[in-house]
């Protein structure tokens, strides 16, 4: 047997006194990791221990495990817009993942058909009655797609995942089914790091960490507040793309997760995602309508909206957003339809104007928070987008609403 290094024996006689030192801060990081590491004789020492240095630890794997220390059930809300009536397949499928957790089920308000829901789940069913009763005259339109932000207003837990009702648990590369709670789960409670690109993707990932050359400095990471799931079948195609490929599917299953650099726009998909009702609750809300929107994701901007807008709050208040796992299976029942969309549909126009402008803007100091972030937003779209197009003056009418709306009923935890 080897005899104990002098290091080693250091180490042993610091964990015989850890309770005693206050400050570790003077130690090089590689020494305070062995510290939490090796652990006392009573096991592991916990990253709460009051002899924590004051500052974070700049290695991926120590931020990772005290950031996701878990999630409890109890924090979560699973949200689904019920376009379709009968829900059987889709809670049927999804089961395992959705049964111990509660579920806010909002009908579409111009849907009248009965809903169709197995027995055996901890839901709540929100209805046009229930919306109007809530909001009373709201000039936002939460029909289709849109009633699932009632849902997130309603809610009063701390994370929200939403998940479309035309979609089923997706498979991996071995063939296991994937459980897209838990991947969300696990992408908002490690850090994100927008501030410099890791090649390796997701550096907290099992099997991954940090590149040479990743500055010390920023790999502790930042909270990651949006979760942007993907898709594999039936992709999330505008009309155009649909038409022109309407037999393609995605078939390809990329097993990575990263974050979205810092001042980088993104198409966030409302079809599969998770946030931090908590914090980003007052962004996250039905802004942008078409004036022909219709109940197709290729009809709608709203979500892409909502997501670009929840990218500049992010960027400007130092949080971040990650993209990638969780796949789910959508459904291609709707494939064939995207020619009836395709000459009218505006969003094309809407986005050669939407996408400079984000690109450009920058929210100032004294927006603090994110509500002060969405009063701004809503000033600036209204004064540049708004004489371009009515439904841009129309977003920023209903961001001011949603503010106001999220106040007096959305800003309340469990």
């Amino acid at each position: 047997m080897r005899p104990p290094s002098l290091l080693s024996l250091t180490l042993d006689s610091a964990l015989l006194r850890i309770a005693h030192i206050a400050d570790l801060s003077h130690l090089p990081d590689h020494l305070v990791i062995d510290l939490f590491r090796v652990g006392t004789p009573r096991g592991p020492l916990p990253l709460s221990t009051p002899a924590r240095p004051p500052r974070q630890i700049s290695f991926g794997v120590i931020a990772s495990l005290e950031m996701s220390s878990g999630i409890q059930d109890s924090e979560v809300d699973i949200v689904i817009a019920a376009l379709q009536p009968n829900l059987n397949t889709f809670f049927e499928a999804w089961r395992p993942f959705f049964s111990r957790f509660h579920i806010i089920v909002v009908k579409d308000p111009d849907m009248t058909e009965d809903l169709k829901i197995p027995t055996g789940f901890d839901l709540k069913v929100y209805t046009k009655a229930d919306i109007d009763g809530v909001l009373g005259a709201s000039s936002i339109n939460f029909s289709g797609h849109s009633c699932r932000y009632f849902g997130y207003l309603v809610s009063r837990k701390k994370y929200v995942i939403s998940i479309d009702d035309n979609c089923l648990p997706a498979k991996d590369t071995a063939g296991s089914t994937v459980d897209a709670v838990a991947q969300h789960m696990t992408n908002l409670k490690t850090p994100a790091t927008p501030f410099f690109f890791n090649t390796l993707y997701d550096p907290y990932r099992k099997g991954a960490d940090f590149v040479r050359g990743y500055p010390f400095s920023l790999r502790e990471g930042v909270e990651c507040m949006l979760s942007c799931g993907l898709w594999l079948h039936n992709a999330d195609y505008d009309p155009m793309t649909h038409v022109v490929k309407r037999n393609q599917r995605n078939t390809t299953y990329v097993d990575a997760v990263m974050t979205v650099p810092l001042g980088a726009m993104m198409p966030v998909s409302g079809i599969n995602v998770a946030f931090n009702r908590e914090v980003l609750g007052p962004v996250m809300f039905p802004g942008l309508r078409l004036r022909n929107e219709g109940k197709h994701r290729w009809d709608t901007l709203e979500d892409i909206w909502n997501g670009l807008c929840a990218k500049v709050v992010c960027d400007s208040l130092g949080y971040g957003m990650k993209t990638g796992l969780p796949y789910v299976m959508r459904s291609d029942a709707e494939a064939g339809k995207a020619l009836e969309s395709l000459k009218e549909w505006e969003g094309v126009k809407v986005m050669d104007d939407v996408l400079p402008f984000f690109q450009s803007l920058k929210l100032s100091r004294t927006a603090v928070t994110v509500e002060d972030c969405v009063k701004e937003l809503a000033s600036i779209v209204r004064e540049k987008l708004g004489p371009k197009n009515a439904v841009f003056t129309k977003a920023a009418d209903a961001m001011v609403e949603w503010n106001n709306l999220w106040k007096s009923h959305g800003a309340h935890h469990a």
